[in-house]
């Protein structure tokens, strides 16, 4: 039997990645797409259909010119993890009954759902509680151990 596992979807990593990479270089010049794609080996094609979704939920924005790109739209500690899986993902629920009690006859009387309704609630804690700075933060903690002897 194949085990089931629940992930994000490619387009939420992606974009999430992406947003790590505007966050650290947010004290920059913008960023071009072309740079992000590349540090972040994701397609030009791919990112500038991620960003054109970033862009319209409002965080991100776009600069015209020769040194234009893409920066952010508030500052990284303004951005939290939720904001970008909610903008890709819209609601994320771990079961349908969690989102609609109506959708299973046991709704009511589930000690299931009952689980599925806390393990819910602490993604959205977990995800509404990490900022872009916290991820850019861990990155950077995590490289200086890296380097130590």
């Amino acid at each position: 039997m194949k085990e089931q596992t629940m992930k994000l979807s490619t387009r939420t990593r992606y974009a999430v990645r992406a947003m790590i990479e505007l966050a650290q270089n947010e004290a920059s010049r913008p960023l071009q797409l072309k740079v992000i794609a590349e540090r972040q080996d994701i397609s030009v094609k791919y990112l500038e259909q991620l960003m054109a979704v970033l862009r319209a939920a409002g965080l991100i924005r776009s600069v015209r010119g020769s040194k234009g790109g893409y920066v952010l739209s508030r500052a990284a500690n303004q951005i939290r993890l939720s904001d970008i899986l909610h903008c890709l993902e819209g609601p994320v629920t771990t079961v349908e009954c969690v989102e609609d009690s109506q959708s299973c006859v046991r709704a009511a009387e589930c000690a299931a759902r009952q689980v599925w309704i806390k393990v819910q609630k602490a993604i959205d804690e977990v995800m509404q509680s990490i900022t872009l700075l916290d991820v850019v933060d861990m990155a950077r903690d995590a490289k200086q151990l890296d380097y130590q002897i």
